[in-house]
């Protein structure tokens, strides 16, 4: 569902500034090649998962200033009446390519790639990383725990705590993608098509004189869809035996009882007996109750009785790492002729070195098995003889080469925007959330370890490797 949203000064103010100075200083014309990229993967995982290209789409088509924004620029008293005129016609022109959603990333590899006159490709830097940022977080989190799931359902239910109404309702987008079963907030439902799940309260048992009037109550509202919360006093005294007498009189033999606090391996347990000594082996248990990716791995290796877990805000915040830590960098200027001009950003810190160039990435899948073994980074107009093996270095020890043969390389990036014009067909959330589970498929276990997963390979071509020591050396 589109959203005709102006977010235009959703940008940094030096945006702002900066595109001024471009503008006085005849180079709003300018070609810039900038890079969308993340530098560590978040909770030490091997991978992330790319997300948020939707909403990035969307800002990108409705930019524009209306009178509202060009009068509070003027108010600023620090912009030429010569750029606030060039901004009332303001829109993209430029070309992006990206990463389609659901696509596992590595770091410091090109998400997004921006083609633009210089202040288009300035102001747009805030929202661009806004977007992915956000989305890519709570989707590389909300894999994490449904793999911990071993299969079994994740419900989203974090909402109330997350920060703010975007972030909830993106934030269940994203969980969705990454293979959430659902949501607890029927918003994001009808904006996105996650679907919209829930049971109750503890306030609807308290609510009525008694436990089993409540469930009896519930069941007879809901028979095809009930799921009762047993934990409001005493879970193995009351709920669940509450709960037991429900469903035996109503004949449901297919509903669920939700457990919210508590030794949830030991309740489980116990409450799985109950269950199945009553005749309601198919009642599910889903348990709730500030879980992760750990937790639940914990759970289940304890040998829990539980088919589905509700998971609140270390999901939607991603609790354990909030900050997912893209950056946009400047990677190239286009002359007049075409002649594309490298351009690198040096620190003191290795890891913020960038790697320059306009880039093409391909990921390499082998013939045999399906799995993608490593990622390509080259300067875009090589021409890689994708025949021959190919040999590359480990990224975390540079003295470790392996060698590639039998594999297949396929573009890691799709065009989006061309000359301005949309070109991408944005797939529908079905779609984006079978393609995360194909991809996450393609990955070697080893790189889907929750601590010390195996580094994948990403490499840069000998011609890319070269331009960035000719870069660094001619910087010192």
């Amino acid at each position: 569902m589109k959203h005709d949203v102006n977010y235009t000064l959703l940008a940094d103010f030096y945006e702002l500034t900066m595109g001024n100075g471009y503008f006085e200083n005849g180079m709003q014309d300018c070609i810039c090649y900038f890079d969308l990229f993340y530098r560590s993967v978040p909770d030490g995982g091997g991978f992330a998962i790319a997300a948020g290209l939707e909403q990035a789409v969307e800002y990108i088509q409705n930019l524009r200033f209306d009178e509202e924004d060009i009068a509070y620029l003027r108010s600023k008293g620090c912009f030429s009446e010569g750029f606030l005129d060039y901004l009332k016609d303001f829109h993209f022109t430029g070309d992006i390519w990206a990463v389609p959603e659901g696509t596992p990333v590595f770091p410091r590899e090109p998400m997004l790639t921006v083609r633009a006159p210089a202040i288009q490709a300035q102001l747009i830097e805030t929202y661009l990383l806004l977007a992915l940022n956000h989305q890519s977080l709570i989707a590389t989190k909300a894999n994490r725990i449904v793999r911990a799931a071993e299969g079994r359902a994740v419900s989203e239910f974090g909402s109330r705590r997350a920060q703010g109404a975007s972030g909830a309702l993106l934030g269940a987008r994203a969980a969705y993608i990454a293979g959430a079963a659902g949501t607890a907030c029927a918003m994001a439902d009808a904006m996105y098509g996650t679907p919209a799940t829930g049971t109750m309260a503890h306030s609807w048992v308290q609510m009525f004189p008694n436990e089993y009037i409540a469930f009896k109550t519930y069941c007879k509202t809901y028979p095809r869809a009930a799921t009762l919360l047993v934990d409001t006093y005493n879970v193995l005294k009351s709920g669940v035996p509450n709960a037991i007498r429900v469903f035996q009189e109503m004949g449901i033999t297919s509903g669920g009882i939700r457990i919210d606090s508590g030794d949830l391996t030991y309740l489980s347990v116990k409450a799985r007996k109950m269950l199945d000594d009553a005749g309601l082996p198919d009642i599910r248990i889903i348990a709730s109750n500030s879980l992760d990716e750990y937790i639940i791995r914990d759970l289940l290796t304890q040998g829990a009785k539980i088919d589905g877990f509700g998971v609140g805000e270390r999901l939607i915040t991603s609790k354990s790492e909030p900050v997912f830590g893209g950056v946009y960098k400047l990677a190239a200027i286009e002359e007049r002729d075409g002649r594309v001009i490298p351009k690198i950003k040096i620190s003191e810190n290795a890891a913020k070195v960038t790697w320059p160039h306009f880039k093409k990435t391909y990921r390499l899948f082998s013939n045999a098995t399906g799995k993608a073994m490593a990622d390509y980074v080259t300067v875009y107009d090589e021409q890689p003889d994708f025949t021959k093996p190919l040999e590359l270095f480990d990224p975390e020890a540079t003295w470790k080469r392996k060698t590639f043969t039998d594999y297949t390389a396929r573009p890691l990036q799709v065009p989006v925007f061309q000359g301005g014009r949309l070109v991408y067909d944005l797939p529908g959330i079905e779609a984006i959330r079978a393609r995360c589970a194909a991809e996450v498929d393609s990955l070697w276990d080893e790189v889907k370890r929750f601590e010390n997963p195996h580094n994948y390979y990403v490499d840069l071509s000998q011609k890319l490797w070269d331009v960035r020591e000719e870069l660094l050396g001619a910087k010192h």
